[in-house]
């Protein structure tokens, strides 16, 4: 069975969701809001739920940012849900253990075992201000911090045994020879423990990773239980994946229990007409200004003069451009998959892929075509399921759920029902540590 989750992001993933008139702005910092988004997945039997998360204010006037804090997001979200995986986002920069690892687990028993983390390490100096640092630490010291930081939470939440807790009322609590100090004193972190919440009903909460770097993917193969990626295309999903869990392997992990999830932005129509007339309604919204200027950085051009409606002008090779490679070849990669019968895709059209999930996979047209689409990526080991990237929320989710979904089920490609009071890890395939 594939794996679904679902992204949760203000509006939709797309930057000018928010001034659809079928967004629901006005709800952003409403718990309904996410509820609704929950019981939907729920009902779409999706594995889990996910929030990302950021530590500083984007640009105020173009989109809505980080509207909520996804931890108290999702205890409120945990109470009205039962089945759904809710997975937050951690920084091991401005974290420190304890406090998430007391989080964590208190979330795992509230929901009845089924958090998730995403153990990032975060990224711009912005947030690093607002966290009393003059700037990020360097890309190798946030990464040596983040090691130490998920080996820290492993041995708190392992610092209670599953058998602790004695419950005598004439006697004892909790057996003291079942609960241990972990006497950590590393670079980063000095910790006694033990965690002040016994052990978690999964034992840990599952551990997930995002990192595409060298140092990213060396973090994900010591310690990720699922992988959050970035692929383009089925070529690239295949790069990464094999890449990845070749890594895994060498750590001495077991590969093929680490579920790699390529981010997926999906436009559902009757057909593929209408999935691209959803596209194009969205496309139409983003600020043209905004949008070239942001392109014309990725491509180390001048675009604002450019004509939206014209055909994407020819942009010169990947191995003669001297800037950042990753997302320049990604364009190259957009315009090459819209040209169609040689007639580029216009400006708004490579504005509009690159304003919904920029180097994500996009897939646009009926649910039998995007299921087929999704089957050949799991096929091709490119994925074992994808992190869903709603362009419009909660309309393009309800879109997935109650079109695309019922595909995959009658393929055999994905549950029609949970398990049996299964925990979120045993829904990923993993063991109980």
């Amino acid at each position: 069975m594939m794996h679904l989750n679902l992204f949760v992001y203000g509006c939709g993933h797309h930057s000018a969701a928010w001034r659809h008139p079928d967004s629901q702005l006005e709800r952003l910092t409403s718990i309904d809001y996410y509820e609704d988004l929950a019981l939907l997945s729920e009902r779409g039997r999706l594995d889990a739920i996910f929030f990302a998360d950021g530590h500083s204010a984007r640009e105020v006037d173009q989109a809505p940012g980080w509207s909520v804090e996804p931890i108290t997001a999702l205890a409120a979200v945990a109470a009205r849900t039962e089945r759904i995986g809710l997975v937050t986002t951690v920084s091991s920069t401005f974290f420190t253990p304890f406090h998430a690892a007391r989080h964590l687990a208190s979330l795992d028993h509230l929901s009845r075992g089924r958090i998730g983390a995403n153990i990032v390490t975060s990224m711009w100096d912005a947030e690093a201000r607002n966290h009393s640092l003059e700037r990020m630490p360097a890309h190798a010291e946030r990464y040596a911090r983040a090691d130490e930081f998920i080996e820290t939470l492993i041995r708190l939440w392992d610092s209670w045994e599953d058998d602790a807790i004695v419950g005598d009322r004439a006697g004892i609590y909790a057996d003291p020879a079942k609960v241990h100090r972990i006497d950590h004193a590393g670079e980063h972190f000095r910790i006694d423990g033990p965690l002040t919440v016994p052990r978690p009903p999964q034992g840990r909460p599952v551990l997930f990773q995002a990192g595409a770097s060298e140092t990213g993917r060396a973090l994900a193969a010591r310690w990720a239980e699922a992988i959050y990626a970035v692929a383009f295309d089925i070529e690239a999903g295949r790069e990464y994946s094999g890449d990845v869990k070749r890594r895994i392997a060498e750590a001495g992990r077991d590969a093929s229990s680490v579920a790699i999830l390529p981010g997926l932005v999906a436009y559902v129509g009757s057909t593929e007409e209408e999935a691209r007339r959803k596209k194009a309604a969205l496309d139409a919204l983003l600020p043209v200004e905004h949008s070239l200027a942001q392109l014309g950085l990725f491509i180390e051009q001048d675009a604002s003069g450019w004509d939206v409606d014209a055909p994407m002008p020819e942009l010169p090779p990947a191995s003669e451009f001297t800037g950042p490679q990753g997302r320049y070849r990604t364009i190259l990669r957009m315009i090459e998959v819209d040209t169609v019968d040689g007639v580029r895709p216009t400006v708004r059209q490579v504005l509009g892929r690159l304003a919904a999930g920029g180097g994500h996979a996009t897939m646009i047209g009926t649910p039998e075509g995007i299921a087929d689409e999704m089957q050949r990526w799991v096929e091709a080991g490119a994925a074992d399921g994808f992190n869903l990237m709603p362009p419009l929320l909660p309309g393009s989710l309800e879109d997935f759920v109650e079109q695309v979904v019922p595909v995959l089920q009658r393929r055999g490609l994905f549950r029609r029902e949970y398990g049996e009071r299964e925990m979120f890890r045993e829904r990923l395939g993993l063991p109980r540590p």
